[in-house]
């Protein structure tokens, strides 16, 4: 999944492309085919199940629409490409969506808030038990990332910080035979890597994301001038969603089993990914969420975290440089610099069956 961020330079990369292009051709219209972008996920499988089985077809066809969702095998190429405006769609987590099209002023919309990881992130020791042992060592992890927000949140917990560690920049395709690497003796990273490297005997999970749940959050992000023009696309990706999420909640073993062999573990391997998965599989649990009062406020911490790390975009002046939106006319940061919104529009026309 989400290698979730990325070096300055990949930053500069995605902003020069959304510059470079001018706005004339950033600017949506009403039309009839969309490309939405996915990486493999534990969360986002059900899409690659929706489009294979015919679901996303049957309600863009109700609308009509043509939606193709399209694999792009490296996550952070996927949301760089989206920002310079290549895809309508992108499957990213919520600091991603902050920390990249937000930041490079590509103004975008959260429409499905699907998940948010609830185990599936990780800190791994070798050969130590204790988070506090971590003091001293180099901690390999995809740096800038939501692995590198967690490590941040993991040392709070035991009144250290990243001046107690040394962070190592290490891609998410690298990490597992990093690990093996006797030199290596801490990481961070997600499933499928996550569950990989705690089968090694000498690997103890010291802290993961249940520890801070509701702030790791994957979402399907919609260019917002895009969504408002075309308010078919949201509601045929939103309904294709939750009939895959009812499809889900029944315990189907055939499409569970589609969704582990497509992402490469079997299914046993699926549901352990998705037992620390905090799945909504109901639209009313999603519109629950859209609506909690906790979202705006991890979305500050995760602003702070941004800024502090200087990856909340060229020239920002504080942590409240970019303005987020959220259900109920609550703001965060500047609201005259809205580049992120949070909906709960489509959420809630699942929710009351209007779609």
């Amino acid at each position: 999944m989400k290698s979730l961020f990325k070096s300055t330079s990949k930053i500069l990369v995605a902003t020069t492309l959304v510059l470079s292009m001018g706005a004339s051709s950033l600017m949506a219209e009403t039309k009839d085919k969309f490309q939405v972008s996915w990486t493999i996920y534990v969360g986002w499988m059900p899409w690659d199940y929706a489009q294979s089985q015919g679901i996303v077809d049957k309600w863009a066809k109700k609308y009509g629409i043509e939606i193709e969702l399209v694999q792009v095998n490296d996550y952070i190429e996927s949301i760089n490409q989206y920002t310079a405006g290549k895809f309508d769609g992108c499957l990213m987590t919520n600091m991603d969506a902050l920390t990249i099209p937000a930041a490079g002023g590509v103004d975008s919309t959260a429409l499905i808030m699907g998940d948010f990881s609830n185990g599936n992130d990780g800190v791994i020791l070798k050969d130590k038990k204790s988070l506090a042992d971590i003091k001293g060592q180099s901690v390999n992890l995809v740096e800038l990332s939501v692995s590198h927000y967690l490590l941040a949140r993991a040392l709070e917990s035991v009144k250290l910080s990243e001046k107690d560690v040394k962070v190592v920049n290490t891609s998410d395709a690298d990490i597992v035979s990093a690990y093996s690497s006797k030199d290596v003796t801490a990481v961070v990273t997600w499933n499928p890597q996550l569950s990989e490297i705690t089968a090694s005997k000498n690997a103890h999970l010291v802290f993961d994301s249940s520890k801070i749940p509701g702030e790791i959050i994957d979402m399907l992000v919609v260019h917002t001038d895009t969504l408002n023009d075309n308010p078919k696309l949201a509601k045929a990706l939103t309904g294709a969603w939750f009939e895959v999420m009812a499809i889900m909640k029944k315990g189907d073993t055939k499409a569970l089993e589609f969704m582990a062999a497509a992402s490469g573990t079997d299914l046993a391997g699926y549901k352990s990914q998705l037992d620390s998965t905090m799945m909504f599989y109901d639209a009313s649990e999603a519109l629950k969420f859209a609506n909690s009062k906790e979202l705006p406020l991890t979305m500050k911490k995760v602003s702070e975290f941004s800024y502090e790390h200087g990856i909340l975009g060229e020239g920002a002046p504080n942590a409240e440089f970019i303005g987020m939106e959220f259900p109920g006319a609550k703001t965060f940061g500047d609201t005259k610099n809205i580049k992120l919104r949070f909906i709960d529009t489509y959420v809630k026309m699942a929710a009351e069956g209007k779609l």
